[in-house]
């Protein structure tokens, strides 16, 4: 059964940085279209971050720079190091291998 497992979120204040990962089992993220994505109470899940299986990665144009996606394919993680957080970046985020296989979340919580 696949299993994917966030973890790293927390309450931070604006301008702060926390780093969130995704643990993997049964499904390699290296050769896989692999995301992060994000949930706000009353709003749709949007995409967050996203690499590709060449390793190419875009970003929503709200984290662009600010946001990075990366993967360690010895250890089969995803990461996402967040820089200057806002509270709009607040939301419970989720990991996802090919928009198929998805985490149940961790909450990332900004405050003014």
């Amino acid at each position: 059964q696949v299993q994917l497992v966030e973890s790293g979120g927390g309450l931070v204040q604006a301008g702060g940085s926390l780093r969130l990962s995704c643990a993997a089992s049964r499904v390699t993220f290296g050769i896989n279209y692999s995301a992060w994505y994000r949930q706000a109470p009353g709003q749709q899940r949007e995409v967050v971050a996203s690499l590709d299986r060449g390793g190419n990665t875009n970003y929503a144009d709200s984290v662009k720079g600010r946001f990075t996606i990366s993967r360690d394919n010895a250890k089969n993680t995803m990461n996402l190091q967040m820089n200057s957080l806002k509270p709009e970046d607040t939301a419970l985020y989720y990991c996802t291998v090919a928009n198929i296989q998805w985490g149940q979340g961790t909450q990332v919580t900004v405050s003014a």
